[in-house]
């Protein structure tokens, strides 16, 4: 995980996919929401985007009570940070990598792309 501090500043995170596995629409046990939950505790405001998952439901340790943000190329550049969780195939990552301020990939999904750009950070 990335460490930051944000000592008073807005930060405004996505999390790109919530399902524990790409492509399927299961959230149990998904590493997002450790992430999530750890951003939070940093001071981080935290939306998600999965197109497969729409809302979160509550699960034995968490209850976070949220739906699906839309991912539109215009509000990629509305966020301090994208976080890869899941890498689903319907991503665009070309243009997440351009759109983005700063990538922070946990799934090797910009791989080719990182290159062209420094605001991937693999994590």
């Amino acid at each position: 995980m990335i460490g930051f501090d944000i000592d008073g500043a807005k930060i405004v995170c996505l999390l790109l996919g919530i399902a524990y596995k790409k492509d399927i629409d299961d959230d149990r046990e998904s590493p997002g929401y450790v992430i999530r939950k750890k951003f939070m505790e940093l001071g981080a405001e935290v939306v998600y985007n999965d197109p497969l998952i729409p809302r979160l439901r509550p699960t034995r340790k968490f209850d976070f009570n949220m739906t699906s943000t839309e991912l539109t190329p215009e509000n990629l550049t509305e966020f301090d940070a994208v976080a890869i969780v899941t890498d689903h195939s319907s991503y665009d990552y070309r243009l997440l990598v351009e759109r983005a301020r700063l990538v922070i990939d946990t799934r090797n999904a910009t791989d080719g792309i990182r290159a062209e750009r420094d605001n991937v950070v693999l994590a």
